[in-house]
């Protein structure tokens, strides 16, 4: 039976078949959690990413995990929260379905997903929970497990009151 699960931890640390980045356009590595998943990946991941010209906002693309616990990893480009027009919802919701999609079409049965758009990119936390959440659930029965890795004790309290 496929499950969603929260767990507060390190995203690179994760044993899935893939992870889900929160990349920049460039998908050439940057701070927070793309940092840390280019860091612990490997120079092989930016050598990768090069030759896939860029992402844009809501779109995702996937690359190999190298040295990760991960077979895969799935970049996606979140909004910067107050610099989309009005649609920072929408290009966040894609980020998910587009992440998912991915998965799906690559036959992976796990996935660990962070929290996009959260941290630089201002995003409010309660809402990015509940968009994600919410695409989580149209893609439960597409995969085996799907789960939510929070960084901070502030983000994993917040995904945790969804379930409660």
């Amino acid at each position: 039976m496929s499950e969603i699960k929260f767990i507060r931890g390190d995203i690179t640390k994760i044993e899935v078949d893939v992870i889900v980045n929160p990349a920049n356009t460039t998908l050439l590595g940057g701070g927070g959690c793309d940092g840390m998943i280019h860091y612990a990946a490997g120079p092989e991941l930016k050598d990768e990413c090069r030759g896939l010209n860029g992402c844009c906002k809501g779109e995702a693309k996937i690359t190999k995990g190298y040295n990760l616990p991960a077979e895969y990893i799935i970049h996606t480009v979140g909004p910067f929260y107050g610099h989309e027009d009005g649609k920072e919802k929408e290009i966040l919701t894609n980020c998910y379905i587009n992440s998912f999609e991915l998965a799906k079409k690559h036959k992976l049965k796990s996935i660990a997903l962070p929290c996009i758009s959260t941290g630089c990119y201002r995003f409010p936390k309660d809402q990015a929970a509940e968009i994600a959440i919410s695409v989580a659930n149209k893609y439960i029965n597409d995969l085996e497990n799907i789960t939510f890795v929070c960084f901070l004790k502030l983000d994993f309290n917040i995904y945790k009151k969804f379930v409660e």
